[in-house]
């Protein structure tokens, strides 16, 4: 296995149905002219991920027609509605058998981190053992690092809408975190009102 960091795949949770958006689907939500999934695929791009996989649920069939995810893996998560674990245990099995060293992952519904919060904890990358994330004046947040050698403890963990947030909490003291605060802001788009934030 590579122990390159030019080798780590952008894993994008893409499969909200975004209940308190009117059943929306953030991946479709108009950013800067286009769906908000094709923003965050460039994002993960530009930050220096060497591959991209999506993961679909909520009308993935119009997300797929609507927006340009050309050279990405698309995952479809038919549980996307369990929620965010989901997501996550269908993404890290698309990456399973691939050779990749370790996985970014990052949220759809956060416009405001952009690629240079991803280059900085691409950055912390050292081995398949790493686990880093960003850090928010000091709270931990998106986009995560997950060498592969966590991806099979993660995935058992994942459930509802808690992600890896058990896991990580299980491994707090073997995480780096990267200060990103100076360069991103950690909204979710959730609400209405969060739709002031996207342009």
């Amino acid at each position: 296995m590579t122990e390159n960091k030019d080798q780590v795949a952008g894993l994008l949770l893409a499969a909200g149905g975004g209940r308190r958006l009117g059943g929306r689907p953030k991946a479709l939500l108009s950013h800067r002219g286009h769906p908000l999934v094709e923003h965050a695929v460039e994002v993960l791009r530009a930050g220096g991920c060497a591959s991209v996989h999506v993961v679909l649920g909520a009308q993935a069939k119009e997300v797929r027609e609507r927006a340009a995810l050309s050279g990405c893996v698309l995952v479809d998560n038919p549980d996307w509605e369990e929620g965010m674990g989901s997501s996550l245990r269908a993404g890290l099995g698309s990456l399973a058998d691939s050779g990749v060293p370790a996985a970014l992952v990052s949220l759809v519904d956060q416009p405001g981190i952009g690629p240079e919060a991803v280059a900085r904890v691409l950055g912390a990358y050292g081995s398949p053992r790493t686990l880093a994330a960003a850090a928010y004046d000091g709270e931990r947040g998106h986009p995560v690092l997950f060498g592969a050698d966590h991806w099979e403890g993660i995935a058992a963990a994942a459930t509802g809408d808690r992600g890896a947030r058990a896991y990580l909490k299980a491994h707090q003291d073997a995480i780096t975190l990267v200060e990103c605060g100076d360069v991103a802001r950690a909204f979710d788009i959730d609400t209405e009102a969060d739709l002031v934030h996207l342009e």
